[in-house]
């Protein structure tokens, strides 16, 4: 050891480094003796080991970093400078060949030798002196023209319905894109479902709940033709509230909507539950897709009818608000950084099917969205405040839970303890933001002068910039009357869950932001003027002004007919829960790392509909499932299959999976359990929702899944899902989720086997059986069928089950067992 660190010194004496380094500075040249080392031992060394990867020769550079030339690695890589000369243990390079760290390891396969690693060590530490000129490699940067070409940023065209050979099997135009294509690859589509699958999955579809007994009977024996038989059924489906309960929960998964943080402070949001409501009612009034988002991006802004028109549109804004923050993150201008991103994945994925977010520390890697475009974004919401009534742990205060950080609506007033008015938050929002800009002219000011200063006016600035800092201190912990302790966690002993406040997202201090140099909040970059992705600029330029957030502007833009991107996103999930998977078939993600359409031009008919219909999410509904392709039985038919294995031209109907809340729903209708109203109010007690802010673990807010109201109106606590909501694949609560993973595990048919709550609905589904008043048990067996599974039971069934019963020693207890291998069978958890 000892020989290696004398010839090491030997190696830095004799090329000419010196104790002073880099004060003295490098020389601009080589000397001889460093251009044969370098020349002798260290190209060598990168020609053999890194090349491969991180040459101008190679496919494509590795992290965006090149090798070959001293311009080149001077330019750095995606992860920024990787040399820094004179210092080997600041050096990005030195550290991953060194292998010390996990997650940075270069090269990947292997780990160079002692040799190799003191050789880069001594070059680095010598100043990296390098001869090799050549131009830099750079990063071909974005390619606008063929980004432009990218189908999903061409504008929406109205093509024409394709004429078919067949002229009789098509209901409507939706039915002749389907047919041209199948035509052209030779496939016939197979023959329609039966009335009795027909009546349960558009009930399924439409409102998540199996029709009744009685429904099926009226269906089943109405003399009208199937055309006119489903419209009656579909017309009286979309009038139901039931409706805005199904499809407004496609929404929620959309927002990542959450009763609670989540991460590691899992605080309860007691007021979330509202933005759920006024979503389920958005749908149960149809109202313009156009509007609906309108009102979430920019609510408070809009132009209201009235006191409860305004109320609504702050609620509406809470989609904003709903982010899943880690409210342990001390220092605050990360934790906003962090809560605009959450609104910028969510609010870009949702609406556009963009991935906005990963422009956040660079260019993104796939699509024409410069790092520029996210900051330009990111203004508009760093304008905004957010009322999500959390706050980040500051100061080692553990007060997460701020009933000021939230908006007031309806009538019931919260007292004093517990809130303040909104136009306080404002004003003390827009104070806090004044003095952050002064803050930060202030130190602008120092380090432009610096030394220039004399010292009076360095005293003086340090004087001002102490006192502003106080000030920003106190306005960031906003006092309340209510006392905290740290027993209480800083929470009022009597948080009532239904008092007048909501989530919500209102004007802050309006300003352009600065670009985050590989999104480090404290490297900042040229300040961006607040705007929208250039790939998708309107044709009209938008003016951005000092005294609004610009979140108007960018509704006004995202619901615009000439954006290419909203109404295919929305018609594209709408196909997709009624046919089993997208035209599109990644429904978040419209960009070039997504999924090609399988029928373009029927999603810009979709589209085009769904805009000249006034957005009316039932009309395209409607329309969808009133067509031939909807109808379809889902036979298996292997000529078909041998061209078209994943049926993505839509030959026949897709079997898909119930979703949580619908299996659920389902059980509790057939054990006659389920209420039909909504509850009024929070999805919790006072009590209850004090124990979770506080930290308990008691079950009042975990698993209820017994409760007799529907499934949507669950509280839905992030990391703390009822059991079955993980086990039938709910919706992770904390990023958009347009389409749920569908797993098939052992633990769904252990569930319906032994939880006490499918026991408990099988003898009540029991009980409701042996109450009819039916000659024999074959019509019982009959009856059963009818409204679990929405048929009749073949011969061969009612014979097992007969046989079945014939061995039950006990009636009720043969009954309850009989029906409750009915909801276990993959039958019940399926839609036809």
């Amino acid at each position: 050891m000892r020989s290696q660190a004398v010839s090491r010194l030997f190696v830095l004496i004799f090329t000419g480094i010196v104790v002073i380094g880099k004060c003295s500075g490098f020389a601009a040249e080589p000397t001889a003796t460093q251009l044969a080392f370098f020349e002798g031992k260290v190209r060598p060394l990168l020609t053999k080991h890194c090349f491969e990867c991180h040459s101008s020769a190679s496919e494509k550079a590795k992290g965006g970093l090149l090798l070959d030339s001293k311009d080149a690695w001077q330019a750095g890589g995606d992860s920024g400078e990787v040399i820094e000369p004179g210092k080997p243990d600041a050096s990005l390079l030195i550290e991953s060949v060194r292998y010390k760290n996990r997650d940075l390891q270069m090269p990947p396969k292997y780990q160079l030798s002692d040799a190799e690693i003191e050789v880069l060590e001594d070059w680095v530490e010598m100043g990296a002196p390098d001869p090799r000129k050549g131009n830099v490699k750079k990063s071909a940067g974005i390619d606008w023209e063929k980004g432009k070409n990218h189908w999903a940023y061409q504008p929406i065209s109205n093509p024409k319905p394709p004429v078919t050979k067949d002229l009789a099997w098509a209901k409507n135009d939706l039915d002749r894109f389907i047919l041209a294509k199948l035509e052209s690859s030779n496939i016939k589509p197979v023959a329609d479902a039966d009335r009795f699958a027909l009546i349960r999955r558009v009930s399924l579809d439409l409102t998540g709940l199996p029709p009744t007994v009685t429904e099926v009977g009226e269906f089943i024996h109405d003399p009208a033709s199937d055309d006119e038989a489903l419209a009656k059924v579909v017309d009286r489906l979309l009038k139901t509230p039931a409706f805005g309960e199904r499809w407004g929960r496609h929404w929620l998964d959309v927002a990542r909507y959450a009763d609670s943080v989540g991460k590691t402070r899992n605080i309860p949001f007691p007021y979330a539950w509202r933005y759920r409501n006024y979503v389920i009612d958005s749908f149960n009034a149809d109202k313009p897709y156009s509007e609906f988002l309108a009102e979430q991006i920019a609510g408070d802004l809009l132009k209201p009818k009235n006191e409860k028109d305004r109320e609504e549109n702050l609620v509406a804004t809470g989609f904003l608000a709903l982010g899943s923050m880690d409210l342990n993150e001390r220092d605050t201008e990360q934790f906003q950084l962090d809560r605009i991103d959450d609104q910028i994945d969510t609010f870009g994925r949702a609406t556009m099917g963009l991935t906005l977010a990963c422009a956040r520390c660079h260019d993104h890697k796939f699509d024409p969205i410069p790092q520029a475009d996210y900051y330009a974004v990111a203004g508009i919401f760093a304008s905004t405040s957010t009322m999500s009534g959390q706050q980040n742990k500051r100061g080692g205060s553990n007060n997460y839970f701020q009933p000021d950080k939230l908006v007031s609506v309806g009538s019931n007033s919260p007292s004093s303890s517990s809130s303040k008015s909104v136009s306080t938050n404002n004003a003390n929002a827009e104070k806090l933001a004044r003095l952050k800009q002064q803050l930060e002219k202030m130190r602008n000011q120092g380090k432009s002068k610096g030394k220039d200063l004399s010292k009076k006016e360095q005293n003086e600035l340090k004087e001002s910039y102490a006192r502003i800092r106080k000030q920003i201190a106190e306005l960031e912990v906003i006092p309340t009357q209510a006392k905290y302790s740290k027993k209480s966690r800083g929470l009022d002993e009597n948080v009532d869950p239904n008092a007048g406040l909501a989530m919500a997202a209102i004007e802050g201090s309006a300003g352009d932001m600065k670009l985050r140099v590989r999104g480090e909040p404290d490297i900042k970059g040229d300040l961006i003027p607040r705007g929208f992705p250039v790939i998708l600029k309107p044709s009209s330029p938008v003016a951005f002004t000092d005294k609004s957030s610009g979140r108007l502007e960018l509704a006004h833009w995202l619901t615009s007919r000439e954006h290419p991107l909203t109404s295919r996103v929305m018609a594209n999930r709408i196909w997709a829960h009624l046919m089993g998977n997208g035209l599109v078939d990644t429904l978040d993600n419209f960009g070039v790392s997504g999924s090609a359409p399988t029928h373009p031009e029927l999603l810009d008919h979709l589209a085009t509909q769904f805009m000249n219909d006034n957005w009316s999410v039932k009309s395209l509904v409607r329309s969808i499932v009133l067509s031939r392709t909807y109808r379809l039985s889902g036979q298996h038919n292997p000529a078909n299959a041998a061209v078209d294995e994943g049926n993505q031209l839509y030959w026949r109907s897709n079997l898909r999976r119930l979703e949580a809340e619908s299996i659920r729903d389902s059980l509790l209708a057939a054990g006659n359990m389920l209420q039909s109203e909504r509850p009024t109010g929070a999805p919790f007690d006072q009590s209850s929702m004090t124990d979770a802010l506080k930290g308990s673990k008691r079950g009042s807010l975990i698993d209820r899944i017994a409760e007799p109201v529907r499934s949507v109106y669950l509280p839905v606590l992030r990391s703390r899902l009822p059991g079955m909501f993980t086990v039938f694949d709910f919706a992770e609560p904390d990023q958009v989720n347009g389409q749920r993973d569908v797993t098939t595990v052992a633990p769904q048919a252990l569930f319906m086997l032994n939880n006490p709550f499918v026991v408990d609905v099988s003898q009540r589904a029991a009980d409701r059986i042996l109450d009819q008043k039916f000659s024999d048990e074959a019509i019982r067996v009959r009856y059963a069928y009818a409204y679990t599974l929405c048929r009749y039971p073949t011969p061969e069934e009612t014979k097992r089950a007969l046989a079945f019963l014939d061995t039950s020693t006990d009636r009720r207890s043969g009954w309850a067992a009989l029906t409750q291998a009915i909801y276990s069978s993959a039958e019940f958890r399926y839609i036809p």
